[in-house]
């Protein structure tokens, strides 16, 4: 009997997303990724003495659009509060963020697992400063003897998307968070570079027997930053967790780390409860009072979030599978959509998309936005196929060569004269040819084994370099071993 045959999952997460701004959350220092160690850092992000926090505007404006693209209730009333612990990497030996007044709440996100769907909550949704970065001397804090403190993500700001506990299977918990990661870059909340750190997944698990109530006792898993972490971790976690059960030992509520090298999560500290923080209201902020004008803009400004995107692109004959794949990123989603300004088979620009084109991208290690073909280019290459200026196997030739110079399809085509042949008086010679070479296939032929001529078609466009029209070869030859 396997472990989820025994014992129900309960999981909810956490979700620390940076929020997409030039400067930090509560002073003018910048944001980018990538700087010499403590070079992106103030006298604010140090909390030297004298010092006090100025809440920057675009942060809760990108909040607000996040609440808004989850679902939730934008509080009109929301206040900061300090989260008092004394960590190295935390210069002020306290957090700002929210607490009892957050301003998102009570949201949700609607997910599909094997055809099932399933609404997850979003219990809250609320604004905080990150801390700084801990650089250990081995590969993870359990292995480290010694630690230095990189103060350049302080003060980054974070939106922190709480969960409900309502996923019960690891796909579920995978499902949610890949599409939460897709609203956060279809609104541009964020970039969710996860191996630069910019969105990192907390995942709460416990296990009850089937037909419990109550749940169980619960692990924390901090700081996942890929799927994979995610899956692993909490396979591992159930495994672990099961294993104590069974043999009638207790789970501990503690704070655990992946250790990804190991494949195994080792105890940091105890779980604390929100009493172990000693919340009170930030002294050095007022409240945020948000007027229902302010929301309703940035609701109007929504863009276009992935399922509904989805639902438009079934709704334009793709399949269930297709849409998903091209809505994935956001990227791949706005290339598709310029393409489709330019190209009315949805399909056959899917099949393309999907194929061909994320092939090189994948060959060559370009993102999208990095990728020397433009939508129009391709949508144009497609033109070209279906008007048979070209066959679509010349077509995969032209799009390699568009991948590798960056010049429109008509200038490839006609620098290597890769124009199909469609004059049947210049494919004639070339028919008969194929034909006085290959009697046995036109003895087959007029012996009823129809299904010879698609080798004479094929000797054709080999004798031509693939440039013959396939449709204007097939006629020929049926013509001329209809005279024979």
């Amino acid at each position: 009997m396997s472990i989820l045959d025994r014992y129900e999952m309960v999981c909810g997460v956490e979700v620390h997303v940076e929020l997409a701004t030039k400067t930090k959350i509560f002073c003018n220092c910048s944001t980018e990724f990538g700087g010499e160690q403590n070079t992106h850092a103030c006298p604010v992000c140090l909390a030297l003495p004298g010092t006090l926090p100025v809440l920057n505007r675009g942060v809760v404006n990108l909040a607000i659009k996040a609440g808004l693209a989850l679902n939730c209730e934008i509080a009109e009333f929301s206040k900061f509060d300090r989260k008092n612990y004394f960590y190295p990497d935390s210069p002020k030996n306290y957090q700002i963020s929210q607490y009892d007044l957050p301003i998102c709440k009570q949201g949700w996100v609607d997910i599909e697992v094997d055809g099932e769907k399933r609404r997850i909550g979003i219990t809250r949704a609320h604004m905080e400063d990150d801390a700084g970065k801990l650089v250990h001397s081995g590969e993870t804090i359990s292995t480290s003897s010694e630690s230095a403190v990189d103060y350049n993500r302080t003060g980054v700001p974070l939106l922190e998307i709480v969960s409900e506990p309502d996923m019960r299977s690891i796909p579920e918990v995978l499902a949610f968070l890949e599409e939460l990661v897709k609203i956060m870059q279809y609104t541009e909340v964020s970039d969710c570079r996860m191996e630069q750190g910019s969105i990192r997944f907390d995942i709460n698990v416990s296990l009850r027997p089937w037909g419990q109530k109550e749940f169980g006792t619960r692990t924390e898993s901090k700081n996942l930053n890929s799927f994979s972490s995610v899956r692993r971790c909490l396979e591992y976690e159930i495994g672990r967790q099961a294993e104590l059960l069974d043999d009638g030992d207790e789970v501990i509520q503690e704070t655990l780390t992946w250790d990804e090298g190991r494949g195994i999560t080792l105890s940091l500290r105890s779980k604390e409860e929100a009493h172990d923080y000693r919340y009170f209201p930030e002294p050095d902020l007022p409240p945020l009072v948000i007027d229902r004008e302010w929301v309703e803009n940035v609701r109007q400004a929504l863009p276009e979030l992935p399922a509904a995107r989805r639902e438009r692109l079934k709704s334009l004959g793709l399949s269930d599978y297709d849409a998903g794949v091209i809505t994935n990123t956001k990227a791949l989603s706005d290339f598709f959509d310029e393409a489709m300004k330019r190209y009315a088979d949805a399909k056959n620009l899917a099949n393309w998309t999907m194929g061909e084109y994320t092939r090189l991208l994948n060959a060559q290690g370009v993102s999208v936005e990095e990728s020397p073909v433009k939508p129009q280019q391709l949508a144009t290459l497609l033109g070209l196929i279906d008007k048979g200026t070209i066959s679509g196997k010349i077509g995969k030739t032209v799009i390699e060569e568009m991948f590798a110079s960056g010049k429109d399809p008509e200038v490839i085509i006609k620098e290597k004269g890769l124009a199909q042949i469609s004059d049947e008086g210049a494919l004639l010679k070339i028919v008969d040819e194929v034909i006085a070479k290959n009697p046995q296939s036109v003895e087959d032929y007029k012996a009823g084994k129809t299904q010879a001529i698609g080798f004479l078609v094929g000797q054709t466009m080999k004798a031509t370099k693939g440039q013959a029209n396939p449709g204007v070869v097939n006629n020929l030859l049926k013509e001329r071993l209809a005279l024979q």
